[in-house]
């Protein structure tokens, strides 16, 4: 009997944690986890790794408190209450030399800004490469499309039937291969959508409300920022405020090869919040199945790089 591929494990090196939106009851216990689990790497720390005297009158295992604040550089009653679980405002930074102090290796280190809810400084987010047990997914989607899409909604990689249905993207400079840079400034897009002024619409808000979780995030603000420049029409959205959860939807798409395509769009979501998710165009009805059937033979199409489109959107605005 062959396994199942495991998707989680199929993607590769887990990205760094990513900000997720959390409860004030989460928060409280994520601060009381932090603060155990920096006790218990603190109580494992000998003063003889840190180039301290060992010392003869020690009462606990490990360092104290107070050397730890010191050789951080941090104080003693704020070191305190961050073990102690309390409401402190951790800098990253300030974690940072923490770990350092502690020695902690980097799945340690990992698990403290996980449960810090912050991006480690020195291991800025970095675009999941795809493994081969979720390309085999893709493959086996066909005539289905289907595209994996990163965290801050790059296209990652995609089967036949997609780039058919959408074009050659993975061709396009990284910083082009991204949904909501090709929704509004590709002209293709457009003609394809038979509602593009809503789905444009919702769009938008589903990607205030993704980003929010990363506010500040210079990712993201690079993104929204290049969008905003060429594209009147998402400046104007993005101005509403609106949000909106990452969900399924119906849609009819008009490709100019195969026709009417009738579809409901699903996200699969893999691993933890801020990771890959495969978004897959599901048929409606018998007769988008047989036209998906002819996205097999279609060439995909070039895609305007980001010079080429940042003149088409400013001569049609």
């Amino acid at each position: 009997m062959t396994s199942e591929p495991d998707l989680g494990a199929a993607l590769l090196d887990a990205a760094p944690v990513a900000r997720v939106r959390l409860s004030r009851a989460q928060t409280a216990e994520r601060r009381r986890a932090l603060g155990e689990f920096i006790r218990s790497r603190r109580e494992r720390t000998t003063p003889e790794m840190v180039g301290l005297p060992p010392g003869s009158r020690r009462r606990t295992p490990g360092l104290r408190r107070e050397e730890v604040a010191l050789l951080a550089g941090i104080g003693i009653t704020w070191y305190t209450w961050l073990e102690q679980g309390r409401s402190v405002n951790a800098s990253a930074q300030v974690l940072l030399s923490v770990v350092r102090v502690l020695g902690m290796n980097d799945t340690e280190r990992a698990h403290v800004f996980t449960l810090a809810n912050l991006p480690d400084p020195e291991h800025p987010v970095a675009a999941p490469e795809i493994g081969p047990a979720v390309r085999v997914v893709l493959d086996r989607l066909n005539p289905i499309p289907a595209v994996v899409v990163g965290p801050r909604w790059q296209f990652l990689a995609g089967n036949r039937a997609h780039h058919a249905l959408i074009g050659d993207y993975m061709s396009l400079p990284p910083s082009d291969r991204n949904l909501p840079w090709m929704y509004f400034t590709d002209p293709e897009w457009r003609r394809m959508a038979e509602d593009w002024p809503s789905t444009a619409k919702t769009m938008v808000a589903k990607l205030r409300s993704a980003s929010a979780a990363d506010a500040g995030d210079p990712e993201w603000e690079s993104l929204i920022g290049r969008v905003r420049a060429v594209s009147p029409e998402f400046r104007e959205l993005w101005q509403t405020q609106d949000v909106a959860r990452l969900g399924g939807q119906l849609k009819v798409l008009r490709h100019a090869q195969v026709g009417v395509l009738n579809v409901e769009v699903i996200h699969l979501t893999m691993a933890d919040a801020g990771s890959p998710r495969i978004t897959v165009y599901t048929p409606r009805d018998d007769e988008t199945r047989e036209r998906m059937e002819r996205l097999m033979t279609i060439e995909p199409r070039v895609l305007p790089r980001g010079d080429e489109a940042e003149i088409l959107t400013s001569d049609s605005a």
